[in-house]
């Protein structure tokens, strides 16, 4: 007697951490997680919490993890010691999310030598991410050579977007030779987000129009007009759009010129510069909103500015989608400081009444997991806070495309 495959384990390879979730798709129940953080150093962490019906059970350890063949090596072991290995033939598949998938790679794809191939020549879009995530297939698929890999990309959901919408206004000769236009990134996030905020309005996705803000370390807004990506605020890169943890945003390009013509710095030097000392570090010294929001109420003048600066860039980009989109049904917050910074999402429609937004104080105070509305019942647009879970989004990506394929032994 034979039954399906059901369980999908899902990494995420990071430039220095790996993240994973194995999960089965019978009921979307997650049966393990995990991190290794701080690959390359000696104090490497390890960090592995399995879910059963009673509870969950957690463990961690340091250790040096030289590189993220070892990591995938840790991960594997992790689950095995639960009877959850990388051998089980309930594992149905491995779903990878991967950065960028260029014009080349717009669906989920299972994992070929022809697709890695691909991959390795879309390592210069993505210098950060991109060789992480090519690690991390590599080795899970030296590791189950039969099983089926499957690469979901952030970069997907948004290759609906009109040309006139991802291609920048430079020499289109140049442009295309080099690859150069709008992809967007927190593609998982974005899909998921906006079908669920459809569901929380109890309408077809198809039918509505959504402005996403998806406000982490790393932030990005999406126009996602019936179910369609139409616009998103990040570009070729994701420094590109909003005001970010460590990364500037907007910034009239001409700065890295003048950065090289009169400071001297070298372009890795002004790389670093918008990447990493950017955005609320760069402008404060903090990226943590918690710390931030704890400074103003202390009266520290570079938190208030710094929150002023991300929360005008903020509500930049609801107007600018709001145009885009013509009629909004939604403004969805979401990730970790969308979900939780209730400040963040106060001020960020304050004053856009007008555009038929506003929040309800007390329904914006509550913290809670789960999808709520935190507009007025009366309302024009409804303002709601959707937690995002970007695993479960790549899980069904990936049993969606391989679901069935297998069966084990019952």
């Amino acid at each position: 007697m034979t039954a399906h495959a059901t369980r999908v384990l899902v990494l995420n390879s990071g430039s220095s951490s790996v993240k994973y979730q194995l999960l089965d798709m019978r009921d979307s129940s997650r049966l393990a997680l995990g991190l290794v953080e701080r690959i390359g150093e000696r104090d490497s962490r390890v960090t592995h919490t399995t879910v059963t019906p009673e509870g969950a059970e957690k463990r961690e350890h340091t250790g040096p993890v030289a590189d993220h063949t070892e990591a995938l090596k840790a991960v594997s072991e992790e689950l095995r010691r639960d009877g959850l290995g990388l051998d089980s033939p309930e594992l149905l598949a491995v779903g990878h999310r991967v950065l960028h998938g260029g014009t080349d790679l717009t669906d989920p794809t299972v994992v070929t030598d022809e697709v890695m191939a691909t991959l390795e020549r879309l390592r210069p879009l993505g210098p950060l991410h991109m060789p992480a995530n090519i690690a991390g297939i590599r080795t899970a698929r030296e590791l189950r050579p039969d099983l089926p890999q499957v690469a979901v990309f952030d970069t997907a959901f948004h290759t609906t977007m009109p040309e006139y919408a991802y291609r920048y206004a430079i020499d289109t000769e140049t442009a295309d030779a080099h690859r150069i236009r709008r992809y967007g990134f927190h593609g998982t996030s974005h899909a998921y987000v906006s079908r669920r905020a459809a569901e929380l309005l109890g309408r077809d996705p198809a039918e509505v129009n959504v402005i996403v803000l998806h406000l982490g370390n790393g932030a990005s807004a999406s126009a996602v007009a019936d179910g369609r990506c139409v616009d998103t605020s990040m570009g070729l890169t994701p420094l590109e759009g909003l005001v970010m943890g460590t990364r500037s945003g907007d910034i009239d390009p001409a700065v890295t010129f003048h950065l090289k013509r009169v400071a001297g710095m070298s372009v890795d030097e002004i790389d670093e510069l918008l990447n990493k000392k950017s955005g609320l570090v760069g402008l404060c010294g903090d990226n943590d909103m918690r710390e931030i929001r704890r400074r103003i109420d202390e009266g520290d003048k570079r938190a208030r500015l710094a929150f002023d600066i991300y929360i005008h860039r903020l509500k930049k980009y609801i107007g600018a989608y709001s145009a885009v989109l013509g009629r909004v049904d939604a403004v969805v917050f979401t990730a970790g400081v969308g979900e939780n910074a209730a400040e963040v999402r106060e001020a960020a429609i304050a004053g856009l009444e007008p555009l038929g937004l506003a929040v309800d104080a007390e329904r914006n105070s509550v913290r809670s997991g789960e999808a709520r509305i935190i507009s007025p019942d009366d309302a024009r647009v409804v303002v709601a806070v959707v937690p995002t879970d970007e695993e479960l989004e790549i899980a069904q990506q990936t049993f969606a495309l391989v679901g069935g394929a297998r069966t084990v032994d019952a």
